[in-house]
């Protein structure tokens, strides 16, 4: 019900905004994933919480696995034959979820699907969940990230908390593998349901450094039975007790991780539900068994749940596969020290020559500080025999030229190429899988080159 005809125009013209925003952008060829949200919200500023009111909503927040584990659920709902919708262009801030819903509703707000399933970056989620009153919401986990825009970990754990105690009726599925999130059910009146892996997911593990590794509750040293991967694992405080809680969704067995897929066995309310994940990544069973909760949440049929795992398709630059005139090109988005080292994870199980690229931005949405790559365990990778070359691109190419310098690698096998266009032309000369491991900006331009000059979709499609 309108609350008054004013407050009823000023919504119609809001949506209209957006759409006709929107509608102008792409016939430009841009992505309209954010500035008609922009545009709504100035015209209207409480406008999300009418579009978002009556539809069942499924929030996904955290570090990193986000759009991937929104892929896979968007799957797990289509199966189920569920009417919804989603803001697949990972357009994730409080202004890209508004133009999702305005694009996907009525000129008087009401939503054309039952169900919305957004993803929403880790700082903006206290800010969306303001006005969706979400029935799920979804922690994959939280690593140190950009830290000129995140702060340290504690900054992000307190923002998403801030999120959650907005997120009054949602059922909270949170990592029990990972001690700051799982920390999130803590104190609260939501009903928790954990998940996590009780098994370590690699052979050898690239080093790398704990972003989490004292108890947060006093400060002792964390003692681990296993660890997965990053601060993720078995974790418990010998000091006061503080563990590892025990997840009503784990996954029991790894069968097979190769560089196609990985099979599984998920353990649910005491049974056995065996499960093809449609990516390779140990990272992505993480992701599988985010979804796979997201599922048992809305009460939907668990073994339908695990095949729609064997059938999704990956989010745009998430493992993201392009087969360009024999050419074999994956894209692998990164951000932070922890998914870099579970890229290169995944490399060391690839038994056939590859070549390496890596696309290095510095803009806003990359984050402004580089030091990070520093972090990485690239001399893991240098090290490796399969690897027999490295291009280096993107606005930081120089710093990741270095970087791959001192982690050993002959300068001669390192090549820069600056310009996009020329970078994949020289990739599809290539007669051996090649990896591209771009920060965001630079996915978006690498994507843009192929999807204009080799006919592939465009990221927001």
């Amino acid at each position: 019900m309108w609350y008054n005809y004013p407050m009823m125009i000023r919504v119609m013209l809001s949506i209209l905004a957006c759409k006709l925003c929107r509608r102008a952008l792409r016939l430009l060829g841009r992505g309209g994933t954010d500035f008609p949200g922009r545009v709504a919200l100035k015209l209207c500023p409480n406008v999300l919480g009418v579009l978002a009111k009556n539809v069942t909503t499924v929030l996904v927040t955290g570090t990193n696995g986000k759009t991937t584990t929104s892929r896979m659920i968007e799957q797990v709902l289509a199966d189920a034959g569920i009417s919804y919708f989603a803001n697949k262009s990972g357009a994730n801030l409080l202004s890209g979820v508004t133009a999702e819903f305005a694009a996907h509703s009525t000129l008087t707000g009401k939503c054309k699907y039952d169900y919305a399933l957004i993803e929403a970056d880790e700082a903006a989620f206290k800010a969306i969940s303001r006005f969706v009153d979400a029935r799920v919401v979804a922690v994959t986990n939280v690593f140190r990230d950009q830290l000129d825009r995140y702060g340290e970990v504690s900054h992000t754990l307190d923002n998403i908390r801030i999120g959650i105690s907005h997120s009054k009726h949602a059922v909270l599925c949170l990592n029990a593998d990972d001690s700051l999130s799982g920390s999130l059910g803590e104190g609260v009146d939501n009903q928790v349901l954990y998940y996590g892996v009780d098994t370590p997911i690699y052979k050898t593990r690239v080093a790398e450094l704990s972003d989490a590794p004292y108890c947060l509750h006093c400060k002792h040293a964390y003692v681990y039975d296993y660890v997965t991967y990053g601060h993720l694992g078995g974790y418990r405080c010998p000091n006061c007790g503080y563990r590892r809680p025990t997840p009503q969704v784990s996954v029991a067995k790894v069968l097979v991780s190769d560089a196609q897929c990985s099979k599984v066995e998920f353990a649910l309310d005491g049974k056995t539900v065996p499960a093809t994940i449609n990516l390779p990544g140990g990272y992505n069973i993480y992701n599988a068994a985010t979804a796979m909760a997201v599922a048992q949440a809305l009460e939907l049929d668990p073994k339908q749940a695990a095949q729609s795992l064997g059938a999704f398709s990956c989010g745009f630059g998430r493992m993201e596969r392009f087969d360009i005139r024999g050419a074999s090109l994956r894209m692998i988005l990164i951000k932070n020290p922890a998914g870099c080292n579970q890229v290169l994870n995944f490399l060391t199980d690839t038994a056939e020559p590859f070549v390496f690229v890596a696309c290095l931005n510095d803009r806003a949405q990359d984050g402004k500080d580089v030091s990070w790559i520093w972090d990485v365990d690239f001399e893991r990778l240098v090290a490796m025999e399969q690897l027999t070359k490295i291009v280096v691109s993107g606005v930081r190419a120089d710093d990741m030229a270095m970087r791959f310098k001192y982690a050993g690698m002959p300068t001669d096998k390192i090549e820069v190429i600056r310009d996009y266009s020329q970078l994949v032309k020289s990739l599809i000369q290539e007669d051996k899988p090649v990896y591209i491991m771009p920060t965001y900006t630079a996915m978006l331009g690498l994507r843009g080159v192929i999807s204009k000059e080799y006919g592939f979709k465009a990221f927001w499609e």
